[in-house]
């Protein structure tokens, strides 16, 4: 999602404050990654460097001063313009679940990983300090060995186990935004935001249970040797 775009079409109404605007951001995508402060002010001066966006005063309301911030007429065409273009319905085929997916092929096709060298036995001296006086009695005939736990062994890739867990990790994402789309008082524009990523997490489970019932003909693809 463009900021910049977002932070213009929230500047449609009127000059406003970067305060005042991450808060009308977060009101108005309940179910994006809320912004940064940080975030907003820097996208707001970039805003304001390439003209699409100006200064118009201060305001503290009884508080703190802050810079109020308003769209231009170059801003306002940005937005129109970007509002009406066409986004590209998928424009990348792979995403994240499928390359991990492969790469777990690649890696359990692949030699099995050796754990790091085994660390040497350590040998306790149990000689008295106090009886170094003398250089012969001080040697310790006798050291007790302490064992080292062996280093972890490497943990074997299965894209099966993978694709099980990821499932699990997506149907209680479901569960979380069915609880906020059903909580009394949502507004629509929360259960519509809810609803959007609902059906885009009921289509990975569905892609996620085909490819599960493929893995063997997918590994002879990926891994033909």
């Amino acid at each position: 999602m463009s900021t910049r775009h977002i932070l213009l079409g929230l500047l449609a109404g009127g000059p406003s404050h970067g305060y005042d605007l991450k808060r009308r951001h977060d009101e108005r995508f309940p179910q994006a990654r809320p912004l940064a402060y940080g975030q907003v002010y820097t996208t707001l001066q970039r805003l304001v460097r390439d003209g699409l966006a100006e200064v118009d005063g201060t305001d503290s309301d009884g508080g703190p001063e802050r810079t109020l911030y308003r769209s231009t007429a170059e801003g306002a065409k940005e937005l129109a313009g970007w509002a009406a273009e066409i986004t590209p319905p998928a424009p990348f085929v792979t995403n994240e679940i499928f390359a991990k997916v492969v790469c777990a092929i690649l890696a359990a096709a692949g030699p099995t990983p050796t754990p790091g060298p085994a660390s040497t036995p350590v040998r306790i001296s149990t000689a008295d300090p106090a009886s170094s006086a003398d250089p012969a009695s001080s040697a310790d005939p006798d050291p007790v060995p302490v064992p080292v736990p062996a280093a972890d062994p490497v943990p074997a890739a299965d894209p099966a186990r993978y694709l099980i867990a990821q499932r699990a990790a997506h149907m209680a994402r479901m569960r979380e935004l069915t609880a906020v789309k059903t909580a009394p008082g949502a507004d629509l524009a929360t259960v519509l935001s809810a609803d959007y990523a609902l059906n885009h997490l009921d289509a990975d489970l569905r892609w996620m249970t085909t490819t599960a019932a493929r893995l063997t003909t997918l590994t002879a693809e990926v891994d033909p040797a």
